[in-house]
């Protein structure tokens, strides 16, 4: 139906969105199985590793859709504050 239209691109970056809820949820549920605060600060742990990388990869992945169709100053632009986010958050 409508998935055959859509670009290869956004269909890989929905894919790795849905591919990080299921570690969510999973870890959501490994919380709730082992009812332990400090096993659950584990898993938290490893989420705080996943998301990044997951938000890393589809901005890459997007980016990498751009790169032939924006003009290469917007395209550093972009990069920029993708960079400012993640400065922003590290300090």
């Amino acid at each position: 139906m409508f998935f055959f239209f859509l670009d290869k691109y956004v269909l890989g970056m929905a894919g790795l969105r849905f591919f990080s809820s299921l570690v969510e949820m999973t870890a959501a549920y490994l919380m709730l199985k082992f009812n332990r605060v400090d096993t659950a600060l584990k898993i938290n742990a490893v989420l705080a590793l996943v998301g990044p990388t997951i938000m890393i990869v589809v901005t890459a992945l997007g980016l990498w859709g751009l790169a032939g169709k924006i003009a290469p100053g917007k395209f550093f632009i972009i990069l920029a504050g993708v960079g400012l986010i993640f400065y922003g958050l590290h300090r």
